[in-house]
């Protein structure tokens, strides 16, 4: 009897062993779902994902065009004559007379000073003796012209001067990412879109991140900080009551998986590609990445994925999940190429043995357990 118990512990050991070591394999913790689980989901065998792998056909197929610019109008907009009396500006008249007793002079002065006589929303000012003068449209120099033939009538050879205050209607507003948001006077010396951001205490953003909005009436342009700076014909001339914005760039995309950092990741270039994407999550884990298995998901515009498909029949966004297999010898080539887009979600596999090593570390955890249980109950 005694040995029949010891021939029958291991056999019962042996099925136990493979009970626990199917229901490990199955219910053991890990990052996500395996290469082939995913390979399962594909249109190919009757799921809703369009598995691509990734050359450099694909990479140059996959790539979208997203380019910011300012509209034409923006651009063929010539120097704004900000000289221009505009409703709400202040108009300072000082007028000077050859006689002692003069229309507007007293006789301890030759001079007399009519102080921030405001525009009215019709364009007018009123100068007395010269009465309803139309301001609006007209530079400081003609509108003095104006008074000077008017008072002329009356007083002989008046000199006139006229000054503008630029009032609400000539000014830009700028917020965001600058160091002094405010409200902006538009004049001479910063009626350009660099010029205005100087005054305003220039940008506090990494400009690599930073995107330039420029909204003008019902219209709208950006570009980016770096392109401002690079090309001339970005450097706008703005227009009264025109409104920039200095924003970061909102773009992300989301790394998780067998990677060394699973978290959402801001755009700190423009078009970042795959290798860059990798290293600001420090690479992958090589204890545990499968190199084979590096997947980026999207939702396709029909248009890419017709390219990437190569074929014409979808007239709406697809899903897409693009695999990288980093242990082909064009691969790095390949990924340097392969852009990352807004909200993409890349996904680093497990390599196989990892399942396989937590399934023989739990059975082997599970079989000392119930072993020494055994001779617990052996020795009772």
């Amino acid at each position: 009897m005694k040995n029949t118990g010891n021939i029958r512990r291991p056999a019962r050991f042996v099925v136990l062993f493979g009970m626990v070591l199917a229901l490990g394999a199955c219910g053991l913790p890990r990052s996500g779902p395996n290469q082939q689980e995913i390979l399962a989901g594909s249109v190919e065998n009757g799921g809703s994902t369009n598995i691509v792998l990734v050359d450099d056909r694909i990479a140059r197929a996959a790539t979208l065009a997203e380019p910011l610019g300012f509209p034409r109008s923006f651009l063929n907009a010539g120097l704004a004559a900000v000289d221009r009396i505009r409703p709400d500006d202040l108009i300072t008249v000082t007028v000077w007379e050859n006689v002692d007793n003069g229309l507007l002079n007293s006789p301890a002065s030759s001079s007399t000073t009519l102080s921030e006589i405001r525009v009215d929303q019709l364009g007018n000012i009123f100068v007395p003796y010269a009465g309803v003068i139309r301001a609006s449209g007209r530079t400081p120099e003609e509108l003095r012209i104006e008074i000077t033939q008017r008072l002329e009538r009356q007083t002989p050879d008046p000199q006139v001067e006229v000054r503008r205050k630029p009032g609400n209607g000539a000014t830009v507003n700028v917020v965001g990412g600058v160091n002094n948001q405010g409200v902006y006077m538009l004049h001479a010396a910063s009626r350009r879109l660099t010029a205005m951001l100087a005054s305003a205490g220039g940008v506090s953003l990494d400009p690599a991140g930073t995107k330039i909005i420029v909204q003008r009436g019902g219209q709208s342009g950006a570009v980016w900080l770096r392109d401002l700076y690079a090309n001339p014909e970005n450097n706008i001339t703005l227009r009264a009551n025109d409104r920039i914005i200095v924003q970061k760039d909102e773009r992300y995309f989301t790394v998780l998986g067998a990677a060394s950092g699973q978290k959402r990741i801001d755009f700190v270039s423009r078009d970042p590609n795959v290798v860059e994407a990798l290293s600001l999550i420090g690479g992958l884990d090589g204890r545990v990445a499968d190199p084979r298995g590096i997947f980026i998901f999207r939702m396709e515009p029909a248009k890419i994925a017709n390219a990437v498909l190569d074929t014409n029949e979808f007239t709406t966004p697809q899903r897409v999940a693009y695999v990288i297999d980093l242990t082909r010898e064009e691969s790095i080539f390949t990924a340097q190429k392969f852009r990352i887009r807004d909200r993409d979600t890349i996904y680093v596999t497990e390599a196989p043995f990892v399942s396989w090593s937590r399934v023989l570390e739990s059975v082997a955890g599970t079989v000392n357990t119930l072993d020494n249980l055994a001779t617990i109950a052996g020795a009772l």
